[in-house]
């Protein structure tokens, strides 16, 4: 297909009649969606595509040679190891969009959250909490949408699942005459290509394939496990008082052993449908996975990539249980 070639309206991918094991497939060329995207907005049905991270780095490389400005938009449940590592590939103005607000406690407060990345050094244009479920401070991006903009232009990009088309359509709901709709979904490899959203006359959003973090737990599981994983409402932290020798199992996928220190205080940040539990340590659940060993200092929290987080109150040492593929570290407490 050639670079004029029609595009799905919903994940950007070049739309083709001719071979339905391809992507872009669909059964007239008189429609504006992939027969992938019809049957995920209709049906729910998920259609694996593999690509590579190559191919999206080359459309971020592509998008830092622009002089666009440029919303940066991350899960504040998943937020990434290096926040800053985006800026390897663009060095555009971007202003950070820490999205699902609506997901962490009503407690938890935007100043509290915003101090923590001025704490750590992380410096944007500047930096946003938003809930597109609450529609929480879109009326504010798109004001500093404006006054950042340096063409008609202004790129989206971030990993999967960060809710960038989400954000995008609630934008288009908003303060658009446009019909368009992006097509949404909580696996990886939704968006395929870029695709061009005209929201008015002075700004058109352009969506990116989200990275695929491939540390992220959210590439391993199965789509039921997948939709159980992912929060949809406001998380209700669980609290565990942990002594030396006791552990903590989140349903068949993690273990933590807590190995040295005092009596200590676990807050789980994860999705409420996920089951946990207490077991003693001498128990082998789970042993089979791969061991990881932390020395904990006060105030941490252990980030479990795609899963959430633990906050951790005192100092100690933990062994933690997970499949080898998933990343995990420790950084200084969120919240």
């Amino acid at each position: 297909m050639n670079e004029k070639s029609k595009k799905c309206s919903g994940c950007g991918v070049n739309l083709q009649d001719e071979n339905v094991l391809l992507e872009g497939y669909t059964t007239s060329l008189e429609n504006d969606i992939c027969q992938r995207c019809f049957r995920m907005k209709n049906y729910g049905e998920y259609q694996v595509v593999t690509k590579s991270n190559e191919e999206y780095l080359e459309i971020l490389k592509g998008v830092g040679k622009t002089k666009d400005l440029v919303l940066y938009v991350t899960d504040l449940i998943n937020l990434e190891e290096d926040i800053l590592k985006i800026r390897e590939y663009i060095k555009n103005k971007m202003i950070l969009v820490l999205n699902k607000k609506d997901i962490l406690p009503k407690s938890v407060k935007e100043e509290k959250l915003l101090k923590y990345f001025e704490e750590n050094n992380v410096h944007f244009e500047e930096i946003i909490v938003i809930s597109v479920e609450k529609n929480l401070n879109i009326d504010y991006l798109l004001k500093r949408i404006k006054f950042y903009q340096t063409t008609k232009n202004v790129y989206v990009v971030g990993h999967t699942n960060a809710g960038k088309s989400t954000l995008i359509n609630k934008l288009i709901k908003n303060y658009s005459d446009n019909t368009q709709e992006l097509t949404m979904s909580p696996l990886p490899s939704t968006t395929l290509n870029t695709v061009r959203i005209e929201i008015n006359d002075y700004l058109t959003l352009i969506d990116t394939p989200g990275l695929v973090d491939m540390g992220s737990i959210l590439n391993y599981v199965d789509s039921k496990m997948l939709k159980r994983l992912c929060p949809k409402k406001e998380i209700k932290p669980r609290t565990y008082q942990l002594r030396k020798g006791q552990s903590i199992v989140i349903e068949d996928i993690f273990r933590l052993d807590y190995i040295e220190g005092e009596k200590n205080s676990f807050t789980l940040f994860i999705s409420n449908d996920l089951k946990v539990k207490r077991i003693n340590q001498n128990r082998d659940y789970l042993k089979d996975l791969n061991k990881v060993d932390y020395t904990v200092k006060y105030d941490s929290d252990l980030v479990i990539n795609g899963l959430g987080f633990i906050k951790i109150v005192n100092k100690g040492k933990i062994s933690i249980y997970i499949d080898k593929t998933i990343n995990t570290f420790m950084r200084k407490s969120l919240i």
